[in-house]
């Protein structure tokens, strides 16, 4: 009988949609497009269900043909639905609904999450894959490129997407992009049966306030308190005429070098917050890290210590040390040489840890002051409980990649665990894990790439992504509602569809108005996915929220409401090179009132010195008035003075590399105009398409290839049969310059004394020339009134 009855409740199960699934457990009832009216009016009944909480529901005296009539409700959501209740069979029907609901509510999320993954698993097959074969042999009817790589400076939505917000809309586009996000959106998770137990309004700290050891430096007095950067900074009250001051122009700089970091240059327009010194030695009691932050972290950080720092017992490599120092001083940090495949683990542990201290210490401060509330005789209004935001979000991770976004996560977890065998609560980890790892065996086996691709390119690459991360004392929730979360990860094209644009109804960035410490990770790929998204976020950061979103402004500090929230906002910015789009957003668009310090190394030895192929350079300088205009001068100096030397069918086998997309487009206008013989290759291009064109330049059917840079830096295939080089504009990694200018080697040893590259630069240039070519060389050729300069690598006989 029992197994009858289990059978007959699972073939309700499967009969119900998808959607209707969904809808019996968010809302407790019947789907609305299938429910069935009547005029027959029930009497209300309550039933009991085994979920911790009770659902009423009745129905209004109506006729069949009612379109609008009011409907259930579930007491403790006070969410409303649109559906109507059956009539027939009151009793029956009540029964088997209720109980089938029930089974739903109770089983875990992995049913659901196992028909989205069926759904859904087709989509990002081609995301944990670059590149492809690498030979230039390949069929012409090979399959066309997956659409939905990431080398696309819009790169197509992905459906298995972290939940929304409520009231958020992804960015417009085709109908099948916006019927997709659409569904997604329906499809919100918000965690419920956790919700209140990482509520910041209804929890208390009351265990840890009796444990003298609950926050590191609390318990050795006031002293100690007083000297706590996190209090020091939050409790800093600025006055209007210190705001005026740092809108001004003016600010006191200062150069000093350190040891592990190099040469910084600290900047700050309130004179009383110079610079800091770096600790010789770090003792971890000193440093006020949150409770188990101290405990864990040496164990965490310890496949990052040579045996020479540990001998000494530092805690610290000496570059996280350094960084730590400034991290901890809340000053802003933009670090320029942090690389995936040298220092990139590194610097990820000493962010997280620090932002998780943050988090730990607000948070505490908010459960500390709810308890001495409570206690507090009614009516008593007292000022002193300002500990909180606008909105609860105070930390928000950019980085590019899912895999990124699992390795900080990871980061987090052994942060906070004090043994192995003492694991914390993880809500939702199952589904994380299935959502941000990867499979090793999808990766092809003959895939043969350098070194710093393997290390970009690790696990998931999806860069379509945001997820939203609760900490309260012992436990962490993933996937929490961004106006339930501390700290937020996400990648700039997952944030830009929940911001959405000027004009569309459903938009949301309210979750951004008090964000404290901004992470930007990684951010020279951003360069090469698309910069607009960075600028998007930053222009819509530290906004005062359009709604109160339950906020009690009696615990919200003075500086939020005064519309200062970006003057206190800590950035941290990692990059693996200088480029001029980041350093804007380091000048613009960081107010910190502590200041800023950039880290300003010099490049005395250029990638040219990595060429290993006898090749003459010839740089060519064109004259520009600004950066704006050195566009269009760029491409007419190329058009009627580089051009026309490369027209002779003697210099074939051409490559045009051209690092920005809009140049590639206004060259190949060009070449089709006049009609000259070429081929193009760029991150659109089918793979059919790219090895159709390798092989008409390889056999000289085409005179030219015009190649983009962003097609390189996701792909990296050789080119064969280059002779002639033209760098329309230097690229924007440095050692691009010489792993093309490497390429040069496959057109055979016969053909190198024919071989030629030539490169344009302008003043606005700089940084590029200097990483190319060193800073001395550099500053000759910008200063020198020549315009061509001529360098020559290689063995020479």
């Amino acid at each position: 009988m029992g197994k009858r009855k289990a059978r007959r409740q699972q073939q309700l199960i499967s009969s119900l949609s998808k959607k209707q699934k969904k809808h019996l457990k968010d809302f407790g009832e019947e789907h609305p497009f299938y429910d069935r009216v009547s005029g027959k009016e029930k009497p209300t009944q309550i039933c009991e269900l085994n979920l911790g909480f009770s659902i009423s529901y009745w129905t209004p005296l109506t006729s069949p043909s009612a379109k609008h009539s009011q409907w259930s409700s579930i007491s403790d959501t006070s969410e409303q639905s649109s559906s109507e209740s059956d009539t027939e069979n009151d009793s029956e029907q009540a029964s088997v609904y209720h109980k089938l609901l029930a089974t739903l509510k109770t089983a875990p999320y992995s049913d659901s999450e196992d028909d989205e993954d069926e759904s859904e698993g087709g989509s990002n097959k081609g995301d944990a894959e670059v590149g492809s074969d690498d030979e230039y042999e390949e069929d012409e009817g090979e399959m066309e490129d997956e659409d939905n790589d990431s080398n696309a400076p819009d790169p197509p939505e992905s459906d298995q997407e972290a939940p929304l917000q409520k009231n958020s809309q992804e960015e417009p586009g085709d109908p099948e992009a916006s019927s997709n996000l659409k569904h997604e959106a329906t499809e919100e998770f918000t965690d419920l049966q956790h919700e209140s137990e990482f509520s910041l309004e209804t929890n208390f700290i009351e265990e840890e306030c009796s444990d003298p050891s609950a926050d590191g430096k609390e318990s050795s007095g006031s002293a100690d308190i007083a000297k706590d950067p996190f209090k020091c900074h939050v409790e800093e009250e600025l006055e209007e005429k210190q705001i005026d001051k740092i809108l001004s122009c003016s600010k006191s700089i200062s150069q000093v070098k350190w040891p592990a970091l190099g040469q910084l240059v600290f900047s700050s327009k309130l004179e009383k917050f110079g610079m800091v010194k770096p600790d010789k030695e770090v003792d971890l009691k000193r440093l006020h890290l949150r409770k188990p932050l101290g405990s864990a972290w040496p164990k965490v950080n310890s496949p990052f210590l040579s045996t020479q720092v540990k001998s000494k017992d530092q805690p610290f490599t000496p570059l996280q040390k350094e960084l730590f120092c400034i991290m901890n001083s809340y000053k802003d940090l933009f670090y320029p040489e942090r690389t995936a495949l040298s220092n990139g683990e590194e610097v990820r542990q000493v962010y997280c840890l620090h932002a998780l201290n943050h988090v730990l210490k607000a948070n505490a401060q908010v459960l500390g002051n709810n308890a001495k509330r409570r206690d507090q005789k009614p009516g008593t209004d007292d000022d002193s409980f300002r500990d909180q935001g606008l909105t609860r979000p105070k930390v928000l991770i950019v980085v590019p990649f899912r895999e990124s976004a699992l390795r900080v996560v990871q980061i987090f977890i052994s942060l906070l665990e004090l043994t192995s065998q003492k694991k914390i609560d993880v809500s939702n980890k199952k589904r994380f894990k299935g959502e941000f790892g990867s499979d090793p065996e999808e990766k092809p086996p003959n895939l043969k790439r350098p070194e710093d691709y393997e290390a970009v390119f690790a696990g998931n690459i999806d860069d379509h992504f945001r997820l939203g991360v609760s900490v309260l004392q012992k436990s962490i929730r993933l996937y929490a509602p961004f106006y339930s979360s501390d700290i937020i990860i996400a990648s700039p094209l997952g944030l830009r569809t929940v911001i959405g644009a000027e004009g569309e109804n459903k938009r949301d960035y309210d979750f951004l108005s008090s964000i404290e410490i901004l992470i930007i990770d990684e951010a020279d790929i951003y360069l090469m996915q698309n910069w607009e998204h960075v600028l998007h976020l930053m222009n819509h950061i530290n906004l005062l929220p359009l709604e109160s979103h339950g906020v009690d402004f009696s615990r919200v500090r003075m500086f939020n409401l005064n519309n200062w929230s970006k003057y206190y906002r800590q950035t941290l910015l990692f990059s693996a090179l200088q480029h001029p789009q980041i350093n804007s957003i380091f000048n613009k668009h960081c107010f910190n009132y502590r200041g800023q310090v950039a880290v300003r190394n010099i490049p005395l030895k250029g990638s040219i010195s990595h060429v290993v192929v006898q090749l003459p350079h010839v740089f060519r300088k064109l004259e520009a008035e600004n950066s704006i205009s050195a566009i269009d001068a760029r491409f007419h100096f190329f058009i009627e003075k580089v051009l026309p030397e490369y027209r002779d069918a003697v210099m074939s086998h051409t490559l045009i590399y051209v690092p920005s997309y809009f140049d590639y487009v206004r060259l190949r206008n060009y070449f089709k105009k006049e009609e000259l013989s070429f081929v193009h290759i760029c991150e659109y291009t089918s793979k059919s398409g790219i090895s159709r064109a390798r092989q008409f330049f390889l056999k000289g059917v085409k005179q030219f290839l015009i190649f983009t840079e962003r097609f390189h830096f996701y792909k990296r295939y050789s080119i064969r049969g280059i002779r002639n080089l033209i760098f329309y504009e230097l690229p924007t990694y440095p050692h691009f310059y010489s792993e093309v200018c490497n390429m040069m080697k496959l057109a055979g040893s016969e053909e190198e004394a024919t071989l030629t590259c030539t490169v344009l630069y302008s003043k606005y240039d700089a940084q590029k020339v200097a990483a190319v070519v060193g800073v001395d060389r550099a500053a000759q050729m910008l200063q020198s009134s020549k315009n061509v300069h001529l360098f020559v690598t290689g063995e020479t006989e």
